[in-house]
């Protein structure tokens, strides 16, 4: 089991018997000294808070010359930590929760990134880290008392905060996976009770992401197959006014994650492995429009 692995176990609070010789002691030891669990949340909110503990966990092995290295959207390790407190506390102030950092003026992502980074530039890398647990951990409280359905906005979408808060459980994981791959580590996926909501909101967008791409899948129906641990099927009305199936138009089988990611803007959606039946160009629309509501 490699360190990553492990900090990971650490982070959701488990305790596998691994002989201390197989991990780089150092890195270990100095991770483990300023990791903590998983911030205490509602049932709905917990594939969120894992994803928050498990790049908490990659972020406290990062060495100096880490944090300057280039990650994603041509920003810093340092700067991508920002751009997630920055929509964290939109989506915080969208629910009456505390929101950190320099006041809030503006709920435009991009915007109110450009002003957490410009904040956080001003501040060691350690702080940083520290400014975005504390967000993402207010938000989780917070999230403890309320129910699932109450109303939240972010980035212009008006759904309720469990969704939003899935979304951004799977942006935490898409960016911990970047960070990881960019540090040549391996990140392991989500325990399968988190991975299951996660693909599901994935599903659930379809729909929107097809419109938000131009075409209307109005009257046509998906049957989508998710392999793996987490996985499961789905048949979506595929127009955003419909709430019943018919009979499929289209069948797409994936994997589960690979899935999840695509929907997250990780992968070709022209040569994303799946198996196709049916309406051959309407499974390939429905790939193709995967990624449309993702963003950096």
């Amino acid at each position: 089991m490699d360190p990553v692995e492990r900090l990971y176990l650490d982070a959701m609070m488990e305790d596998p018997q691994v002989p201390v010789g197989s991990l780089r002691p150092q890195l270990l030891a100095g991770a483990r000294a300023r990791r903590r669990p998983a911030a205490p949340t509602a049932s709905w909110a917990e594939p969120y808070a894992g994803r928050v503990a498990a790049m908490d966990a990659l972020l406290a092995s990062a060495a100096d010359d880490d944090w300057s290295r280039v990650i994603v959207e041509g920003w810093t390790l340092q700067e991508l930590v920002a751009h997630l407190t920055a929509k964290d506390g939109i989506l915080a102030a969208s629910v009456g929760a505390p929101v950190l950092g320099p006041p809030i003026g503006t709920v435009d992502s991009l915007e109110r990134t450009h002003e957490v980074q410009a904040y956080e530039r001003t501040r060691s890398p350690e702080q940083t880290r520290r400014d975005w647990r504390a967000q993402a951990d207010a938000l989780c409280r917070h999230l403890a008392e309320l129910p699932p359905t109450t109303p939240a906005t972010l980035d212009g979408l008006d759904t309720v905060v469990r969704d939003h808060i899935l979304a951004r459980g799977l942006e935490t994981w898409v960016h911990a996976d970047d960070a990881a791959r960019t540090a040549r580590m391996r990140l392991p996926a989500p325990i399968p009770d988190h991975i299951r909501p996660t693909a599901d909101l994935c599903a659930r967008l379809l729909p929107w992401t097809m419109l938000f791409s131009g075409m209307d899948g109005s009257g046509r129906t998906l049957h989508l197959t998710l392999t793996g641990d987490g996985g499961g099927e789905w048949r979506l009305p595929l127009g955003v006014e419909e709430t019943e199936p018919g009979t499929p138009d289209a069948r797409i089988v994936a994997d589960v994650v690979r899935f999840c990611f695509l929907l997250g803007g990780r992968g070709d959606p022209g040569d994303f492995p799946a198996e196709l039946d049916g309406d051959l160009g309407l499974a390939r629309d429905v790939l193709v429009a995967a990624p449309a509501l993702s963003g950096p």
